[in-house]
Protein backbone atom coordinates (compact mmCIF):
# COMPACT_ATOMS: atom_id res chain seq x y z
CA UNK A 1 0.00 0.00 0.00
CA UNK A 2 2.59 2.32 0.94
CA UNK A 3 4.43 1.68 -2.59
CA UNK A 4 1.01 2.64 -4.35
CA UNK A 5 0.81 6.38 -2.29
CA UNK A 6 4.35 6.52 -3.59
CA UNK A 7 4.19 5.45 -7.02
CA UNK A 8 0.76 6.47 -7.92
CA UNK A 9 1.90 10.51 -7.84
CA UNK A 10 5.24 9.86 -9.51
CA UNK A 11 2.67 8.06 -12.39
CA UNK A 12 0.14 10.54 -12.40
CA UNK A 13 2.77 13.42 -13.01
CA UNK A 14 4.22 11.91 -15.55
CA UNK A 15 1.37 11.96 -17.57
CA UNK A 16 0.34 14.20 -20.43
CA UNK A 17 -0.99 17.07 -18.58
CA UNK A 18 -3.90 19.44 -20.43
CA UNK A 19 -2.61 22.43 -22.33
CA UNK A 20 -3.88 25.51 -19.96
CA UNK A 21 -6.26 26.48 -22.88
CA UNK A 22 -8.00 23.10 -22.47
CA UNK A 23 -8.52 23.25 -18.46
CA UNK A 24 -8.97 27.00 -19.04
CA UNK A 25 -12.20 26.07 -21.85
CA UNK A 26 -13.42 23.77 -19.02
CA UNK A 27 -14.02 25.93 -16.48
CA UNK A 28 -15.22 28.17 -18.79
CA UNK A 29 -17.59 26.18 -19.93
CA UNK A 30 -18.81 25.00 -16.49
CA UNK A 31 -19.05 28.57 -15.24
CA UNK A 32 -21.18 29.58 -18.53
CA UNK A 33 -23.89 26.34 -17.42
CA UNK A 34 -23.83 27.51 -14.20
CA UNK A 35 -24.85 31.04 -15.67
CA UNK A 36 -27.28 29.56 -18.19
CA UNK A 37 -29.19 27.90 -15.18
CA UNK A 38 -29.07 31.00 -13.35
CA UNK A 39 -30.91 32.51 -16.57
CA UNK A 40 -33.33 29.84 -16.93
CA UNK A 41 -34.65 29.88 -13.51
CA UNK A 42 -34.45 33.76 -13.25
CA UNK A 43 -32.60 33.49 -10.35
CA UNK A 44 -30.80 36.94 -9.59
CA UNK A 45 -29.07 35.20 -6.21
CA UNK A 46 -27.68 32.24 -8.40
CA UNK A 47 -26.75 34.57 -10.81
CA UNK A 48 -24.90 37.22 -8.67
CA UNK A 49 -23.30 34.17 -7.25
CA UNK A 50 -21.12 33.37 -10.53
CA UNK A 51 -19.24 36.97 -9.69
CA UNK A 52 -16.89 38.41 -7.33
CA UNK A 53 -18.57 41.24 -5.13
CA UNK A 54 -18.19 45.02 -6.47
CA UNK A 55 -18.20 43.29 -10.19
CA UNK A 56 -19.26 45.54 -12.69
CA UNK A 57 -19.93 42.70 -14.98
CA UNK A 58 -22.29 40.66 -12.44
CA UNK A 59 -24.46 43.32 -11.75
CA UNK A 60 -25.22 44.20 -15.39
CA UNK A 61 -26.03 40.95 -15.87
CA UNK A 62 -28.29 40.71 -13.26
CA UNK A 63 -29.76 44.36 -13.69
CA UNK A 64 -30.57 42.80 -17.39
CA UNK A 65 -32.10 39.37 -16.33
CA UNK A 66 -34.29 41.58 -13.91
CA UNK A 67 -35.33 43.57 -16.85
CA UNK A 68 -36.36 40.23 -18.82
CA UNK A 69 -38.00 38.84 -15.84
CA UNK A 70 -40.05 42.30 -15.54
CA UNK A 71 -41.38 42.31 -19.29
CA UNK A 72 -42.40 38.60 -18.64
CA UNK A 73 -39.66 36.98 -20.84
CA UNK A 74 -37.89 34.08 -19.90
CA UNK A 75 -34.32 32.59 -21.28
CA UNK A 76 -35.27 28.85 -21.93
CA UNK A 77 -32.57 27.70 -23.53
CA UNK A 78 -29.28 29.29 -23.64
CA UNK A 79 -25.55 28.23 -24.07
CA UNK A 80 -22.40 29.91 -25.05
CA UNK A 81 -20.38 28.44 -28.27
CA UNK A 82 -16.94 28.92 -27.42
CA UNK A 83 -15.15 29.46 -30.91
CA UNK A 84 -11.24 30.26 -29.12
CA UNK A 85 -9.12 30.62 -26.28
CA UNK A 86 -6.01 32.07 -25.44
CA UNK A 87 -4.96 31.80 -21.33
CA UNK A 88 -3.25 35.23 -20.74
CA UNK A 89 -0.11 34.90 -17.65
CA UNK A 90 -2.28 35.85 -14.34
CA UNK A 91 -1.32 35.41 -10.75
CA UNK A 92 -2.26 31.85 -8.85
CA UNK A 93 -6.05 31.49 -8.35
CA UNK A 94 -6.62 33.89 -11.21
CA UNK A 95 -7.44 32.98 -14.48
CA UNK A 96 -7.09 35.82 -17.44
CA UNK A 97 -8.29 34.81 -20.90
CA UNK A 98 -9.01 35.82 -24.33
CA UNK A 99 -12.26 34.39 -25.79
CA UNK A 100 -13.85 34.59 -28.75
CA UNK A 101 -17.70 33.21 -28.26
CA UNK A 102 -21.34 33.67 -28.98
CA UNK A 103 -24.54 32.74 -27.61
CA UNK A 104 -26.87 30.37 -29.23
CA UNK A 105 -30.02 30.20 -28.43
CA UNK A 106 -31.91 33.37 -26.26
CA UNK A 107 -30.88 35.66 -28.93
CA UNK A 108 -28.53 34.14 -30.56
CA UNK A 109 -25.61 36.83 -31.53
CA UNK A 110 -22.32 37.05 -33.65
CA UNK A 111 -18.93 35.98 -32.50
CA UNK A 112 -17.24 38.40 -29.80
CA UNK A 113 -13.96 38.77 -28.28
CA UNK A 114 -13.70 39.25 -24.55
CA UNK A 115 -11.16 39.61 -22.07
CA UNK A 116 -12.33 37.59 -18.74
CA UNK A 117 -10.46 37.46 -15.61
CA UNK A 118 -11.99 35.35 -13.07
CA UNK A 119 -10.68 34.53 -9.35
CA UNK A 120 -10.84 31.29 -7.70
CA UNK A 121 -12.73 31.35 -4.77
CA UNK A 122 -13.40 28.59 -2.93
CA UNK A 123 -13.61 25.67 -4.86
CA UNK A 124 -15.55 27.72 -7.76
CA UNK A 125 -14.35 30.11 -10.30
CA UNK A 126 -15.93 33.68 -10.39
CA UNK A 127 -15.89 36.30 -13.05
CA UNK A 128 -14.42 39.32 -11.66
CA UNK A 129 -14.01 41.62 -14.96
CA UNK A 130 -15.07 41.64 -18.54
CA UNK A 131 -13.94 43.90 -20.74
CA UNK A 132 -13.83 43.55 -25.03
CA UNK A 133 -10.59 42.50 -26.58
CA UNK A 134 -9.23 42.27 -29.78
CA UNK A 135 -10.00 38.90 -32.05
CA UNK A 136 -7.01 36.35 -31.22
CA UNK A 137 -6.05 33.03 -32.77
CA UNK A 138 -7.97 29.69 -31.96
CA UNK A 139 -6.11 27.31 -29.42
CA UNK A 140 -9.12 25.16 -28.42
CA UNK A 141 -12.05 25.03 -30.62
CA UNK A 142 -15.85 24.93 -29.52
CA UNK A 143 -17.81 22.01 -27.42
CA UNK A 144 -20.73 22.59 -29.31
CA UNK A 145 -19.16 22.62 -33.17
Amino acid sequence: MLLAHVLLPLVLALLPQPRPEVSAAAVLHDWDDRRAAAWAAVDAAALRSLYVPGSAAGRADVRLLRQWGARGSRVREMQMQLRCVAVLPARHGRLVLVVTDRVVGAGADRPSTWRLALRRVGEEWRMAQVSPARTTSCTVRSRNE
